[in-house]
């Protein structure tokens, strides 16, 4: 049987993705199987691909018997609602922890990635920019992890699970930006080794060498010269 047959799950996937990573973090904590599928990112894209996402052409995708989900943090809340006894939940059951869950989440996938690309494309005035809000988006958040193991409390959940995979980007950003992770927020860095030792969290992330590698094959491509 192929992976994920039994629920008849699919993610179109690229390697080094964040977003894709928060797919399958979720389906790994929640033991549901899936078959991930490479995608050509930088060059040519696929059939599969473009006729599964037409709109915005990117990863991650998840078919569900061969349905398209389309959208991280969309195909996160699908997997809780289309999977309702795959244990745990990362979303609470009160509305309010909810809406506050659905609200942070949406902070991450606002700020820190699109930070992050200016922070190593761009040169001077741009790259300073960039890396005060990085800074300050970084503050934002330790401020609201505050003194918790994770961001719900003590159980790891859609927060975590929207932020973990950008935190191996993150030695990429100190290396562009000259800051310290570990020195200025040590209490976020100390959730992201925590999440780190979770098996769905290790056996997934990229390591921060080849996200610093894979950067500079994008300069490459973008004729971005240091």
């Amino acid at each position: 049987m192929v992976a994920g047959e039994e629920k008849g799950l699919v993610l179109l996937d690229f390697w080094v993705s964040p977003f894709a990573q928060r797919c399958r973090i979720a389906l790994a904590e929640k033991g549901l199987a899936c078959e991930s599928v490479e995608q050509e990112l930088l060059g040519d894209k696929g059939e599969l691909l473009l006729r599964s996402n037409p709109v915005h052409k990117k990863v991650p995708v998840l078919l569900h018997a061969g349905r398209a989900v389309c959208e991280s943090l969309v195909i996160l809340e699908y997997i809780e609602d289309a999977f309702p006894e795959a244990m745990p939940r990362l979303l609470p059951a009160d509305p309010y922890a909810r809406a506050h869950a659905r609200f942070w989440a949406d902070y991450v996938d606002k700020t820190v990635y699109g930070i992050g690309t200016r922070l190593w494309k761009l040169k001077g005035e741009g790259r300073a920019a960039a890396r005060a809000e990085m800074l300050e988006t970084l503050r934002t958040l330790e401020a609201e992890l505050g003194g918790k193991a994770f961001f719900a409390g003590e159980a790891f959940g859609f927060v975590d699970v929207a932020l973990i995979p950008l935190t191996s980007w993150f030695y990429s950003y100190e290396e562009h930006g000259g800051f310290s992770v570990q020195e200025e927020f040590p209490r976020l860095a100390e959730w992201a080794r925590r999440c780190g030792e979770r098996e769905s969290v290790a056996k997934i992330l990229t390591k921060p060498e080849d996200v610093l590698d894979f950067i500079g094959l994008l300069k490459k491509c973008y004729g971005i010269v240091e």
